[in-house]
């Protein structure tokens, strides 16, 4: 009986062990069933969960894929001893164009457990060749479509069998933007498409499943067209792609009995306009109610007196799957209160600074016109400030049918406000009318970092608000003005922060691919991605700092989710960057060329004393130099270029020794005397050890006669706290963080803000403004804080040889009289998690660690000789204290 207790006792806890190992959180290509996917050997990632048990690595998994329709095998990998999960890349026959597939995953671990088959995961192959492609491309027929006329409406009826219907696809995109219905509904729940790539190298299209929007029958479907950024006016002016707006529409329908039919865009058509009379990106949107074509996307409609479509003759092969996050509707403003400004203005105040528009409810009679302008600030009077939108008129108009409540929204167009005037409406506003709507793309919230300090937890919601603001398909500078461009200098100092906000894995792999398609044919990167302002001349490009931007993104997007394939597909560009001020050094110095500089560093007028803190441009340029070539054998490495490594490594040692000898004195003083200087010569090694404590010191020097103030600008600001904390000055770099007067991250929290402004001191402690030609007030450079918030504070940080996470530091960095930290990260494994807290003089850390990851904890603990007790574990949750948690300050 006793043999039979034991062997029972066994059983049952070999089937715990068995249900606790779980594979969940099934990716396509980093997407979760994914409608349309063009890689021929797509990637597979999972990841690990289990339970309570601690130190679980995957050693072996085993991948089978079979055909969706019929279930059908199409591979199996038979069990593969490794322990990769994320990116696993499929290895059976060639996949099959338009073809849906499922695939499932079991794993083994280190502790001889197997888990169970886990749930299928789905994905369609998209167009694999042009000649999947049977449609044509369409636009409107009728004579004098331009930007400033009103949108093309497109429709076609169609009939369908009268059999069942199986599945139906739709396959779509346009030159400008498209909003598509079937039968009066709208085609999926994304806008602004087909986003924003450099059309004519690659024109994404969006696939959607419409089965259960078709009837045996007849049918009808219809889109909208807006001019977007195809042909709306960027910088200053229109037509950057082309003059006409087109659709190209494919419905792939499978009935029940396996027979096909297809509907296409062709010369079938027919095209009008609407309610719809304008839509700009800059300007706003027009709607007439009083023309809307009712059900004109029903079957049944009459459009004998609509102009049949011109078709267009444009090439496909610049045409690819969407994989990126669309942009979608996220969280919803209610008005917070209405204002009645000195001026006599109607103003509604939605309480936060956010990116999208606002959806309007209204009585009145036909022919009222309703004006909704918007901003993001009131000037010093409290009256409604427009001034530094220059030539952004940002007011949507909306004319009323006068048919009882009507509801409005626009089109094809957004604004970057907090307040909006209202205009036409008489008596009070009802706020409950009025609703602000946040939209960007749909990328999933992957960190959350919060502490004992609210200006912090202030700061932490205004870089993320920054960030939804401006990652609106590409990453735009600001998102208000007549600009809203894909500034590369922003991107590339923002970028580690914002992978901590949220997963922008997609988001960037698919905007490299835009760096590297403008990227000039001298190898060098212009200004802003897409190019839109001179496209394939050098004299828009080569700015240092700004066109790194295709050596520091690629990295750290490697760091962040340890995929290999993103950095080998940016290594060409990566190269021919470096490439490019190899060729443009005279000597190993960059000294030639035009550069923006430390962009926005802290100045003063009538600068008699040398306040103001300017670097030198070159110096600048000989830093970025060295850090883009360090980053190029970083990537060599990751990839085993051995031979790229040897090269690189020996034109860094000349890069260094030119910056020695041009710009530093042998004692350590460097030749610009600045905050920015020393931040970017000790983040990038630019000096030899025994000049680095020093040169730390002279840092933290030149902080403390600013009067614990930074001076920095774009370039110098992401690097300043993280110079100061590795060299010893973390009490200095906590002290400049919680700096509440200007220049500092927290003056414009003091003055109001609820996003990253453009400059230190937007508005001025006299409430007045900076030069509305450049004042942005959500314009997330500056936010680049947050990775040192992230890394430092909370400590959470990756080994380089195990990226993404999978080999995890936990580092955690008191000061600035915290109290307590919480801080979780969703890594491509799973959640991590640092909270720590000091109580009663005892430091307290909890950490959470996801399966199949190590990590190495550092405890604070000023016994130990570097400061911190270290601990080796793996996958778990743990608890580790310290009595001796003082602030302490490293060797200087």
């Amino acid at each position: 009986m006793k043999n039979l207790y034991l062997t029972l006792l066994l059983f049952v806890s070999a089937l715990s062990c068995f249900a606790q190992l779980q594979v969940t959180r099934l990716l396509t290509e980093n997407q979760q069933n994914p409608l349309s996917i063009d890689s021929r050997l797509p990637r597979f990632s999972w990841q690990v969960k289990a339970g309570n048990i601690k130190n679980v690595l995957q050693t072996a998994y085993e991948i089978k894929v079979r055909t969706a329709d019929d279930n059908k095998l199409v591979w199996a990998s038979g069990k593969i001893t490794d322990a990769q999960s994320i990116f696993v890349p499929y290895q059976g026959p060639a996949l099959r164009s338009g073809t849906a597939y499922f695939w499932q995953v079991k794993i083994w671990d280190n502790q001889s457990h197997a888990s169970a088959w886990s749930e299928k995961a789905f994905w369609r192959m998209g167009f694999l060749s042009t000649a999947d492609w049977k449609a044509t491309w369409i636009g409107p027929g009728y004579p004098g479509d331009t930007v400033n006329k009103p949108s093309p409406m497109l429709r076609k009826g169609f009939y369908l069998n009268n059999k069942g219907i199986k599945s139906a696809f739709a396959y779509i995109t346009a030159h400008g933007l498209y909003e598509a219905q079937i039968n009066g509904l709208k085609i999926g729940d994304a806008y602004l498409t087909p986003g924003w790539t450099s059309y004519h190298k690659r024109l994404q299209y969006q696939v959607y499943d419409v089965t259960k929007m078709l009837a045996k029958g007849a049918n009808a479907v219809g889109a909208k067209l807006g001019s977007g950024w195809y042909r709306s006016v960027l910088v200053s002016s229109p037509n950057h792609y082309g003059k006409d707006v087109g659709l190209l529409f494919q419905l792939e329908i499978t009935y029940t009995d396996g027979s096909h039919q297809t509907i296409v865009s062709d010369g079938s058509w027919k095209s009008a306009t609407g309610e719809l009379r304008y839509a700009e990106i800059y300007n706003g949107a027009t709607i007439d109610a009083r023309l809307v074509q009712k059900d004109w996307s029903k079957a049944g409609f009459n459009d004998a007196e609509w102009t049949n479509v011109k078709v267009q003759n444009y090439d496909k092969t610049n045409l690819i799957a969407t994989y990126n996050e669309p942009v979608k509707k996220q969280e919803t403003f209610k008005a917070l209160k209405v204002i009645t400004t000195p001026k006599g203005e109607k103003v509604i105040d939605f309480g936060q600074n956010l990116v999208g528009w606002v959806q309007l409810k209204v009585n009145g009679k036909a022919g009222d016109s309703i004006k909704i302008s918007h901003t993001e600030v009131l000037d010093k009077e409290g009256n409604f400030y427009t001034e530094n939108l220059r030539g952004a008129k940002a007011q949507n108009t909306y004319i009323l049918n006068g048919k009882g409540t009507e509801y409005f929204e626009p089109q094809f167009t957004w604004q970057g406000f907090r307040y909006i005037k209202v205009e036409g409406l008489s008596g009070n506003l009802n706020m409950a009318d009025f609703t602000a709507v946040a939209v960007y793309s749909s990328m999933p919230p992957t960190g959350e970092f919060s502490c004992s300090n609210p200006l912090l937890n202030q700061l932490q919601h205004n870089i993320q608000w920054g960030q939804k603001g401006n990652f609106l398909d590409v990453p735009t500078d600001c998102p208000q003005r007549d600009e809203r461009l894909g500034w590369t200098g922003d991107a590339q100092v923002f970028s580690r922060t914002a992978s901590f906000n949220m997963n922008v894995h997609n988001f960037f792999t698919k905007w490299l691919k835009d760096v590297s398609a403008d990227q000039n044919s001298d190898g060098s990167i212009p200004h802003i991605i897409p190019d839109v302002f001179k496209q394939n001349n050098s004299e828009n490009g080569g700015s240092s700092g700004w066109s790194d931007v295709a050596t520091v993104v690629p990295w750290n997007m490697y760091l962040a989710y340890g995929d290999k394939k993103l950095l080998q597909d940016q290594y060409p560009s990566m190269k021919q960057w470096v490439n490019y001020i190899q060729q443009h050094a005279k000597n190993d110095l960059w000294i030639t060329g035009w550069h923006f500089g430390d962009w926005l560093f802290y100045s003063v007028i009538n600068d008699l004393d040398g306040t103001s803190a300017i670097t030198s441009k070159y110096l600048i340029a000989q830093c970025f130099y060295a850090y883009s070539t360090q980053l190029l054998i970083n990537a060599a490495t990751a990839l085993g270029n051995k031979a790229d490594v040897e090269t690189y490594s020996l034109l860094l040692e000349r890069i260094k020794a030119a910056y020695l000898k041009e710009y530093v004195t042998p004692n350590g003083l460097i030749s610009s005397d600045t905050q920015t200087a020393y931040a970017l010569a000790l983040s990038f090694d630019m000096l030899p050890e025994n000049l680095r404590t020093q040169a730390a010191a002279r840092l933290a020097g030149n902080i403390t006669r600013y009067g614990n103030h930074l001076s920095t600008g774009f370039l110098g600001t992401p690097y300043l706290c993280h110079a100061l904390s590795r060299f010893g000055f973390a009490d200095v770099a906590y002290k400049l963080l919680l700096q509440e007067s200007y220049p500092s991250w927290l003056y414009p929290i003091k003055m109001g803000a609820t996003t990253i402004w453009e400059r230190w001191d937007g508005i001025k402690p006299d409430g007045t403004f900076e030069t509305p030609t450049m004042n942005s007030y959500n314009h997330y450079a500056y936010g680049a804080i947050g990775d040192w918030m992230y890394r430092v504070i909370a400590g959470i940080d990756t080994e380089t040889d195990g990226p993404g996470y999978k080999k995890i530091i936990i580092k955690p960095t008191i000061g600035g009289k915290l109290t307590y930290t919480n801080t979780t990260y969703e890594t491509p494994y799973g959640k991590l998690t640092s909270n720590w807290k000091i109580q009663d003089n005892t430091f307290y850390l909890d950490v959470d660690v996801p399966a199949n990851t190590t990590a190495t904890i550092f405890v604070p603990d000023n016994e130990e000789k570097e400061g911190y007790k270290i601990e080796k574990v793996g996958s778990g949750s743990y608890h580790f204290t310290s009595k001796t948690i003082k602030p302490r300050q490293n060797a200087r």
